[in-house]
């Protein structure tokens, strides 16, 4: 080979390792992510020094029981063996790397909206967890949701795959906030209330309603509009309410594992984004 040749082949191979680092999520910003997604609650079985990530949580839902999955990158317990496009689809579209639809007990239909540098950073984070070799536990999931084909119909009724699309105000803190609580932290999933099919209704966005026997607080300036910037801070740090009351079992562990974890710049725009929203008349109990 000529020294010309010898030239290009060095300049082509720098370029190759200088897009792989450019390609390669950062793992830090990513476990800030998976804070602010809150993907510990759901991963982490609830058992004393239970390993974060391993799966084995019991999320009871009115369909059944569904079982948090090992995030891990254990090869076969695990994600060792997805790729990060397995790992964007899933986000993105709800599918396994089987192409069979993941049920929206996988809170797909806001991760899908998650930016393509969030997923890669979140991805890069999942990968540098120690592998663990807990085995996944298959749902228990009630008749007729039990058929997993017909998530597809569900999907058609209900789910709009993409990522977040800025109302314009993307340099206002609304924006970001929307983007945290929208599809990050996947509020409208358990703040939204549902139909028969469980499908979110669409014009009740984050006006809460009930889960089970379970009442879902309104989010809206409806409720929340009572409270100072103060004090709706101080309950997203501590769970702590304006009258000393404190959150519920669920919202505490989402305000430990997640809105506690947030800057200061990113629960000022939570707030932002909570003020923002239209006011909606609370939901018959």
């Amino acid at each position: 080979m000529g020294p010309r040749l010898r030239v290009i082949a060095l300049v082509l191979a720098l370029t190759a390792t200088i897009g792989s680092a450019c390609a390669a999520g950062d793992a830090l910003r990513g476990r800030y992510l998976a804070a602010a997604g809150g993907c510990v609650g759901c991963h982490t079985d609830t058992a004393k020094d239970a390993v974060p990530f391993a799966g084995g949580r019991a999320l009871k839902t009115p369909y059944g029981t569904f079982y948090g999955p090992n995030l891990t990158p254990h090869p076969q317990a695990g994600l060792g063996r997805w790729s990060e496009a397995d790992f964007v689809r899933a986000m993105r579209e709800g599918l396994r790397p089987d192409g069979a639809h993941y049920y929206p007990a996988f809170p797909y239909p806001s991760f899908t909206r998650i930016s393509a540098d969030d997923l890669r950073d979140l991805w890069a984070y999942l990968q540098s967890l120690p592998p663990n070799s807990r085995a996944n536990r298959a749902h228990d999931v009630r008749f007729p949701f039990g058929w997993r084909f017909s998530i597809a119909a569900w999907k058609w009724l209900f789910f709009t795959p993409g990522p977040f699309a800025s109302d314009g105000r993307s340099a206002s803190a609304a924006d970001r906030g929307a983007y945290l609580g929208e599809a990050l932290g996947h509020c409208g999933e358990c703040h939204t209330p549902r139909n028969f099919l469980a499908g979110p209704q669409r014009d009740r966005k984050l006006a809460g309603g009930k889960m089970g026997s379970k009442g879902i607080p309104n989010l809206t300036p409806t409720r929340l509009g009572k409270w100072s910037d103060a004090e709706l801070r101080e309950f997203l740090l501590t769970g702590m309410t304006p009258d000393f009351d404190s959150a519920d079992e669920t919202m505490a562990e989402v305000v430990r594992n997640t809105t506690s974890q947030l800057t200061p710049q990113d629960l000022a725009a939570m707030i932002a984004w909570l003020r923002a929203l239209p006011p909606l008349p609370e939901e018959p109990r």
